[in-house]
């Protein structure tokens, strides 16, 4: 019995870090139909400017608000500069923020060197929760409270707020929402932000708990794109329910069939989208 409670909360704690890094994802690629390949990159970045940022000044909550605030900035920029002379063109914006994702690969390399790092974060969060026979680790606790807030706030601003409203007559019909006299380009680049900002937090969130190295970034990419495209495209509830699943057949199959466990975890994506072609809550 401990070992199937244990391997579900350590699967539920991956599913928050994979919302994390998905729900900023199906802003940008699911909602603003933006194929940012450098998504990864900024998870990357974030992890590192946290890890920077803790080194001098001790605040874990520090560092997360300063890489968060800092991913999104750039991301912005990226935004202004690069993707918005190629709107529309899938190609060119995959080939450019792939580009950008090397780029900023190399430059984290350049920065911090090829040694991985860890972020110890606040002494507590060594501590754990008993409940019983079993035990839960703060760290994991907090990622999971982080992703359920994000969720709550993300979903109140998507659905409830009339800025949400802006974003989404912005994507079904930008020449009408314009014409209303919302400024559509600072929309998008806000929209954009805010993913970035979500795959920061992601990044520090991620270096407490796993690490943070060169090429983390192409490594956990898939598994974004993999929320996306499972949960629905642009659906918040869909990313949380898909990083949910997802993160509970990574670890159960690392656990119990770790010489397929790459097929458990995309295997179940294959089945969802075998049967639902436009994922879990996306709209056909």
């Amino acid at each position: 019995m401990q070992f199937w409670v244990n391997q579900a909360f350590n699967g539920i704690s991956y599913a928050a870090l994979l919302f994390l890094l998905g729900g900023g994802l199906t802003l940008i690629f699911g909602v603003m139909k933006i194929v940012n390949i450098a998504h990864g990159s900024f998870y990357l970045l974030g992890g590192y400017v946290g890890v920077a940022v803790f080194t001098r000044t001790g605040s874990f909550y520090l560092a997360l608000g300063a890489a968060a605030v800092t991913v999104a900035l750039v991301g912005m920029l990226i935004e202004r500069v690069f993707l918005r002379v190629v709107e529309g063109d899938d190609l060119r914006q995959m080939l450019l923020t792939m580009g950008i994702a090397l780029f900023v690969q190399d430059l984290c390399l350049l920065v911090w060197g090829g040694d991985p790092f860890n972020l110890r974060g606040p002494a507590y969060f060594e501590r754990s929760v008993r409940l019983g026979a079993f035990s839960f680790p703060i760290l994991r606790l907090f990622m999971i409270g982080a992703a359920a807030v994000f969720f709550v706030v993300l979903w109140w601003f998507q659905e409830r707020t009339r800025s949400g409203a802006m974003v989404r007559a912005a994507v079904d019909n930008p020449e009408m929402t314009e014409a209303l006299g919302i400024n559509v380009p600072v929309l998008r680049m806000a929209v954009f932000g805010l993913g970035a900002f979500l795959a920061g937090v992601g990044g520090v969130v991620g270096s407490a708990f796993m690490g943070i190295y060169p090429g983390l970034d192409f490594e956990i990419l898939p598994y974004a794109f993999v929320v996306v495209v499972v949960g629905g495209m642009g659906s918040l509830g869909g990313a949380l329910l898909a990083a949910i699943v997802l993160g509970l057949a990574d670890n159960f199959g690392k656990a119990l069939f770790p010489e397929i466990s790459y097929f458990t975890l995309f295997g179940s994506m294959g089945v969802v989208l075998a049967l639902r072609p436009s994922g879990l809550f996306g709209r056909a």
